[in-house]
């Protein structure tokens, strides 16, 4: 059960990256920041407000939100390989405030106090089995939440802005709110699974909640290969890597270079990733976001 709550949860970060990256062009390296404010914020809001901690999830995505917002304000204002950074460097502060604070650990972190894992659920068996259900359920409200907006008016803007920005403002496109509603969806979500990983692991620190390696490059090493701009290929890359893991995790640090060795493989042979290559030679989707058009002849156009 741990090891499919964590493939869930990965997921989840995967097809948010993949929206905000793969749809919309932002390409940020700095989404660690709100997995770690969403964990923090539920340890703080359990431990020193009294929330039940299930009840701090959704709480700490809300927050996330929230913050994301002057956030944006100011990463906005930077383009390309600067966007990427400026996200890093916002991650990197949030790390070194969260560090400094002595009441939540300080740098060595803190766990969770026995006293409210045990108000959870009474047995560890049944205290699992409510962090799994709730984190399945928040992937698939992200899954369906993704699939339905690109499907919408909006999604088809955001499409049109990630094909030709110019030509998408020529249609009367805001191309900066689309992107900033993008942005602070994705945070909020990125922090509530942030906050749904640390009640599963119990224990927090600020080197682990922030990192870039745990909960940034590998999710963009799933996206990459499953596919990029596709709501399959985040499945598709995070099942492989999965499978991956499982087979080579006892190899140490080949493993890693293995997973490199995959990585350029798969770009090489297949720019577009495992199910780019797929969908493009067999024309299949299993998540069709493009909509028909029924003209007066009852043609249909895609």
């Amino acid at each position: 059960m741990r090891l499919l709550s964590e493939i869930f949860l990965y997921l989840s970060l995967a097809i948010l990256w993949n929206l905000l990256a793969g749809y919309s062009g932002l390409v940020s390296v700095g989404q660690q920041a709100f997995v770690g404010f969403g964990g923090y914020l539920l340890f703080s809001l359990a431990m020193f407000a009294n929330v039940p901690p299930l009840l701090a999830v959704p709480i700490a995505g809300l927050a996330g939100g929230i913050v994301a917002i002057p956030i944006a304000f100011l990463v906005f204002r930077l383009r390309g390989a600067y966007f990427a950074i400026g996200t890093w460097v916002v991650a990197e502060v949030f790390r070194l405030v969260f560090a400094q604070i002595s009441s939540l650990g300080g740098g060595s972190g803190t766990s969770l106090p026995a006293t409210i894992v045990k108000s959870i659920a009474v047995t560890k068996s049944m205290r699992e089995a409510a962090i799994y259900w709730m984190i399945l359920s928040i992937v698939v409200l992200t899954l369906l939440s993704v699939y339905f907006f690109l499907r919408s008016k909006n999604g088809i803007a955001l499409r049109a802005i990630k094909d030709n920005e110019l030509a998408a403002e020529s249609f009367g496109i805001n191309i900066w709110r689309t992107k900033f509603i993008i942005y602070i969806t994705t945070a909020a979500l990125t922090s509530t699974t942030g906050a749904l990983i640390y009640l599963q692991k119990l224990r927090i620190s600020p080197d682990a909640a922030f990192s870039v390696n745990d909960w940034t490059a590998i999710v963009i090493f799933m996206v990459v290969i499953g596919g990029i701009g596709s709501i399959e290929g985040p499945i598709i890359g995070v099942i492989l890597y999965f499978i991956l893991r499982e087979i080579l995790a006892d190899l140490g640090s080949t493993y890693l270079l293995i997973l490199g060795c995959v990585a350029i493989v798969i770009m090489l042979k297949a720019p577009t990733g495992i199910w780019g290559y797929f969908r493009d030679k067999y024309n299949i989707e299993l998540f069709p976001i493009k909509r028909s058009v029924v003209l007066k002849n009852n043609n249909r156009v895609n």
